[in-house]
């Protein structure tokens, strides 16, 4: 896996049934390669493995989901 294709996130995805609604939107995505969510962390650190989008398309997905979402920089 090339970790130049990760985009990461700080989101507010906290439980099962979160993840659960975010889950339909990014495993049909055809240029998602896989994602995560670590409900446990502070931060509900969304990761995103993807060569095409950038994190403000990811961002409008998951908006789209009712959820929020943005870039964790380093």
């Amino acid at each position: 896996m090339n970790t130049e294709h990760i985009l990461v996130f700080r989101s507010n995805i906290k439980t099962a049934s979160d993840r659960f609604a975010v889950e339909r939107v990014l495993d049909s995505h055809p240029h998602i390669d896989q994602w995560t969510v670590d409900c446990d962390d502070t931060d509900c650190v969304l990761r995103v493995v993807s060569s095409k989008l950038t994190h403000k398309q990811v961002i409008a997905m998951v908006t789209k989901c009712g959820y929020n979402c943005e870039e964790l920089i380093d």
